[in-house]
């Protein structure tokens, strides 16, 4: 962590209760940040506080980070208990996709009110509640999935969630604050265990992926706590994709390169 920083440096987790948010939460305690973990689940927030193993280095916070006062309410917490926040990783998320056909208003406006000012601390409730407890050579990282969706309200609210971090980059990078994204693959975990009993899933992430094996949840985290350490400190406005190598190449396994192929069919559609 910075030189500067005389006292142990504090990191806001939100969605801290299991999978990334949780690793994350691990690696930065481990890496000495005071955490304050936040989530729904109060019991899974007790669950990773036992993990950390220290309750003088965490604090639960079971906020609903959609709420008009989810913001201004983390904030308050960490400032009562530690004067300042340094680190602010939104990884809170939710892992339903539908199609367009199958989403209607009000599941489209409580995903991107989740992704888009929940997640990334935007507009008069959010950064505005962040700022006060943010000073200079800070980072805001937003965690989110690879670029390569099928489902319309993940691709919008992901690349809402891009050009968020960039605005904030530029907004308040004269200030000192860094903001990053970082979009992992799809990485075993409660929320993708579903998924990942899908056999076409497990083939598209097995057969294109030019890596000897699936990431981990410990592969996002060292990115992430990387970023908040001295060696990420010039690192701005950037997405740092930790998948593989899925999203920018076109790879595609030799079991998939020679198995039988079957030319598509144009007016069956799909």
């Amino acid at each position: 962590m910075s030189e500067q920083h005389k006292v142990a440096p504090v990191a806001v987790i939100t969605g801290a209760g299991s999978g990334i948010g949780l690793g994350c939460a691990v690696k930065l305690a481990q890496a000495g940040c005071r955490i304050v973990g936040v989530g729904r689940s109060a019991d899974k927030l007790a669950a990773m506080a036992q993990a950390l193993g220290d309750p003088e280095r965490v604090l639960e916070l079971a906020v609903d980070i959609t709420a008009d006062d989810g913001p201004r309410r983390i904030v308050q917490a960490a400032a009562e208990r530690w004067g300042r926040i340094d680190f602010l990783i939104s990884n809170a998320g939710v892992g339903r996709p539908k199609a367009v056909h199958d989403t209607d208003d009000a599941m489209l406006d409580s995903f991107l009110d989740l992704m888009l000012p929940g997640a990334v601390p935007s507009g008069a409730r959010g950064i505005a509640a962040y700022a006060p407890g943010v000073g200079r050579d800070q980072c805001h990282l937003d965690l989110r999935g690879t670029r390569r969706h099928q489902w319309w309200r993940l691709c919008g609210g992901k690349a809402g969630l891009s050009g968020l971090t960039r605005h904030i980059a530029c907004q308040y990078g004269a200030a000192g604050v860094r903001a990053n994204d970082v979009a992992p693959g799809v990485i075993p975990t409660e929320m993708t265990q579903g998924r990942l009993q899908n056999e076409m899933a497990v083939r598209l992430n097995e057969e294109m992926t030019p890596h000897i094996r699936m990431g981990t949840v410990d592969d996002v985290a060292s990115t992430v706590a990387f970023l908040c350490s001295p060696g990420g400190s010039f690192i701005n406005g950037q997405t740092i994709v930790v998948d593989g190598g899925w999203t920018t190449t076109k790879y595609l396994s030799e079991f998939a390169r020679t198995a039988d192929w079957v030319a598509r069919d144009p007016a069956a559609g799909g």
